[in-house]
């Protein structure tokens, strides 16, 4: 059925159960589980010249983000192949979300992507948007979004 899942992260309690049930399903089918974290880019300054930050300090930062992706991801593919799952453990660095979701997926075969949706309504979706409507109305592979 699916031979590559693609399971996209931010760490939080609603992703986890993503990862938990993509983790069930790719046992399931014998598929690979693919565990994505995207680590947003450093925000420029909206006021320019208004706060200096120097070079390395963004650096650090984009370190420190970075790394905790790894370990999330990390985790997901530890839990993953506990369970026998073959896994891998992706971060990408990218301001564009679903874009970097939908760009992985296609980069590493994935005939699945898996994600949670927190169900935002209303003014809240249309201020906050939603990454997983993006992919699920963009992507050219099969969405299962979980709520």
């Amino acid at each position: 059925m699916y031979q590559r899942i693609l399971v996209a992260t931010d760490g939080s309690d609603l992703s986890r159960t993503a990862v938990s049930s993509a983790i069930e399903l790719a046992s399931a089918v014998g598929a690979e589980l693919v565990a994505l974290y995207v680590v947003p880019r450093y925000p420029v300054s909206y006021f320019e010249g208004g706060i200096t930050i120097s070079i390395e300090d963004i650096a650090r930062t984009e370190k420190q983000w970075s790394d905790k992706g790894q370990a999330i991801v990390d985790e997901v593919q530890k839990e993953a192949e506990a369970r026998g799952v073959k896994a891998k453990a992706v971060v990408a660095q990218s301001d564009l979300v679903a874009e970097s979701i939908m760009a992985a997926a296609t980069k590493h075969n994935c005939d699945l992507v898996v994600m949670a949706s927190h169900g935002r309504k209303g003014i809240k979706r249309v201020l906050l948007g939603s990454e997983t409507q993006h992919v699920l109305t963009h992507s050219t592979v099969p969405v299962l979004v979980l709520r």
